[in-house]
Parts: C-alpha cells; structure tokens; sequence
C-alpha cells in the first residue's frame, strides 16, 4: 500500500487528469456513488473513478496500478454479488460511458461499457432489430454479455455470446486491447464466459437480429393451478418454435394494471410466453395457456423494449438470488418446483423456470458456457426489504435449490448466482475451461487485479 503522502498526491493528479469525476470518503455525493443495485451491499471504496472514455479508464487503471489498489468495475452495477464494488479499493464506475451506435446495413451494435439494456434495446428499437438482452432493463450490457447472457431472444438468436463481435479492453497494465475472432482469438474466447477477469471492457460490438414484430402472453392464475399450468407450458414449449421463450413463476401480485386489485400482495403462478414474431402465430400457441382457469391476461403485440422492462427489481432492496440447471423437466420435479413456490415468502420473491434449448444448445459449444444443453433452468431470485427476513428468505433460495438438485447438470449460469464459492464458478465454465481461462488470466492479469468478480485465479 502506497504512503499517506503518496496517495494523497496521486488522488490529486487523478482529479486533476481525469475527465469524469472522482470521489473519495470524505466527497459529496460519495454514498450515492457507492450504491448499488442490491442493498444487502454496504461497501466503502476508497476511491471512486467516474470514467466518460476509455482515456479516462486507463488513467484509472494506471492510478490503482501505482497506489496497489484493488480494483472493482462498474458497468450497470446489476450483479447480485456486489462486485461493482470494494471496501478500500478503487472502483471504475463506467455509468458515464453509454452510448450506443447501430449499424443497420451491418445488423451490428456498438455498445460503451457502461450502458444498460434499456439503453440498447431503445437504440435498436427504432430499426426493428434486436439482439439477446438480460430481462431487466436496467442491467448493465457488458458484465450480461462477458458473463455468457440470457434472455427472452436466446432459444431464437442464441447467448447473447455467441452474437459478441468485438471488444475493446483495457488490460490490468492499462493497455488497449482489441479482441475478436481475428485479433487475439484467445482472449476472445475466454471474453464468451469469462466475464471482468481480464480487463475492463470500454466498449463491445453485438451481431443484431431483424425483429420486426414482437408478440406476448402473460397469463396469472391462482397457485392452486401451478401444477397444471407448469405441465401445460412445458408441453407447449417444447414443441413450440425456436421464436418461442418465456417461462413460468411464481410472483407476488405488484400493484400494476395487469394484476386484479384484490390480487395484489397475494401468491400467483403465472405463465409468461414470449415470441419473437406475430401476435397471431403468437395467441395460436399460447392458446392451450389460456384456456386454462386465470385471473388476468396480456395478451398481444408490444414491443421488445417494453417487455425489457416487466420484471425490473424495484432499486434499494435487498437480494438474494441462484440456479440449477435441469437435466429434464418430468412431472416429479415440475411437484418439486411448484411447493417452491408455494413456500415462497410474500416479499418481491419470484421463482422461474426457464427454458432452454433451440439456439442456445444449436450454438457453438468451444465456448466456456457449460450450462447451454440443459433444457430447463430454475432460477429463484428473492427480493426483500426488511433486514429481518434475510435468513428465511436466504434459506427459501437454497431451499429451491436443494430440490433441484436429483434433476441437476451441475453446471450454472454464474450471471444468475451471488458469491457462492470458488466450486461453483468452475461449475459456471466447466473444468477444462477452467484451466484454459487460468493460463488466459497469468497472461493479461497476472496479479488477479481484476478479482472482484466471479473470479478465475491465474494459473
């Protein structure tokens, strides 16, 4: 750690450099600047860099790099494991680097590091195209992206990985580097999984989908009918087209429009049917769904970037979230997922199954994604606001997950789970990938500068 005098001087140097902002404890603003998205998350950054370019990023970099500073990256600061931030360390806040430039003649995107998915589904709204985004708006594009991405569109254009083109990086030495199938095809690879481990990621270039229509189907039903509903979706989805996605929940009713009034704050099951196409290929399919006894329905065309925003978290609550992915889905686990939900606390919670399957298992399988042939996915994400509830909502999560584990493939989509331990992210990236992305992290970051994520140690 660098001397009082020395620090003091270099933080001086920094805010004289630096074109964003920067904050340190004693700054206003520092405690907005530290927030993130999950409130169980209290950390104290010794300084915070507001980086607007990539020369404001590798002045940062530089600056951790001279003080020995940990090093933490923001970009939409969405992760449930708090590793936008650290205690007394450096953060690289990317919120100011948002910009978004589609390329319609190319069906490409050029997204900054710091922009969110809304940010590039409004951009590429107005062209009817689209590409694989989280299922909240407000989740930062690059950690999605580098950490594998799921999302509404991927049974039909794939992971949002396996539409990366490009990334421009800024290495733990504070270096610019360009990463693509052509220029350092390596490093590119181990970009498809990999997440933050080997730099910050100033900007990424996406492979867009023409997407002229979008169409949905939100159904809610009282939570008797969840057995029902959930073996009904299973058989729809499975010989439903590629186009098709969605899943079924569990939810709280939220005071919305959708959700009859004496409905909201009791326990629903709902089936949510997206498709990327017609709202009349759309309603033909959803048609054995809403036949079924319901409370509420959604059903029609609306655009992608409104559906982008459903499931947004509320901010300033608390979180807790993990997955399994599934071998199969019979009727005894379908039982099992279903008294998950019933067990589920009435705060925010929702409890998911997603499935998989068309692009995302026909895509390319070099990539450490180990999670891409299971066809299911349960993801129980509890959402709360009282410090009170945190062990019973904690435990419900790794309760779900107890349940799941007879139908388990072991391995995990790390963008869904917090800090669960070094085991699970080999089960995020597959073993094998595991020692490659190793000998890839002693390359670019031999020091494991970039810890502060789901993190590979150099080999």
């Amino acid at each position: 750690m660098a001397s009082p005098s020395k620090a003091g001087a270099a933080l001086a140097a920094l805010r004289e450099d630096l074109v964003g902002d920067v904050f340190a404890p004693s700054d206003a603003g520092y405690d907005e600047a530290r927030t993130v998205f999950n409130a169980m998350i209290d950390r104290r950054p010794a300084v915070i860099a507001q980086c607007v370019d990539e020369n404001d990023v590798v002045r940062a970099v530089r600056f951790g790099r001279d003080l020995d500073l940990n090093i933490a990256v923001r970009g939409g600061g969405h992760s449930v494991a708090g590793t936008a931030v650290n205690d007394g360390g450096l953060v690289v806040d990317l919120r100011h680097m948002r910009a978004v430039s589609v390329d319609p003649a190319a069906e490409a995107v050029r997204v900054a590091g710091g922009a969110t998915m809304s940010d590039l589904d409004r951009a590429c709204q107005p062209h009817a195209l689209a590409t694989t985004g989280g299922r909240a708006s407000t989740t930062g594009v690059g950690g999605f992206v580098l950490g594998g991405g799921s999302g509404w569109l991927d049974r039909w254009c794939g992971l949002a990985v396996d539409n990366l083109v490009g990334v421009e990086l800024v290495t733990a030495d504070g270096e610019r580097v360009h990463a693509s199938a052509d220029e350092n095809p390596e490093l590119f690879w181990g970009l498809h999984g990999g997440g933050g481990n080997f730099g910050v990621a100033t900007a990424l270039t996406l492979k867009l989908h023409e997407l002229p229509e979008f169409s949905i189907a939100l159904v809610l039903y009282l939570p008797e009918f969840g057995p029902e509903v959930t073996r009904t979706y299973r058989e729809l989805i499975t010989m439903a087209p590629d186009e098709a996605s969605g899943g079924v929940l569990y939810l709280t009713g939220p005071p919305e429009e959708f959700v009859p009034p004496h409905l909201v704050g009791s326990l629903l099951c709902g089936a949510l049917l997206t498709y990327a196409g017609p709202e009349e290929d759309m309603r033909k399919l959803a048609e054995p769904l809403l036949a079924l006894p319901h409370e509420s329905e959604i059903v029609g065309a609306m655009p992608y970037a409104d559906v982008q925003c459903m499931l947004d978290d509320p901010p300033g609550m608390r979180n807790y979230w993990s997955a399994e992915y599934l071998t199969s889905a019979p009727d005894s686990y379908l039982d099992a997922f279903c008294a998950g939900g019933d067990a589920m606390p009435a705060t925010g919670t929702i409890h998911v199954l997603f499935p998989q399957g068309g692009a995302i298992a026909a895509g390319p399988h070099e990539y450490p994604v180990p999670y891409r042939d299971a066809p299911w996915a349960v993801h129980p994400f509890a959402i709360w606001e009282d410090p009170a509830d945190d062990e019973r909502c904690v435990s419900w999560v790794r309760e779900v997950r107890a349940a799941a584990q007879p139908w388990s493939t072991g391995a995990v989509y790390l963008n869904f789970i917090g800090d669960e331990g070094a085991e699970r992210v080999v089960a995020g990236l597959g073993p094998e990938n595991t020692r490659r992305l190793a000998d890839l992290k002693r390359r670019y970051d031999p020091d494991n500068v970039f810890r502060f994520n789901h993190n590979i140690r150099p080999a």
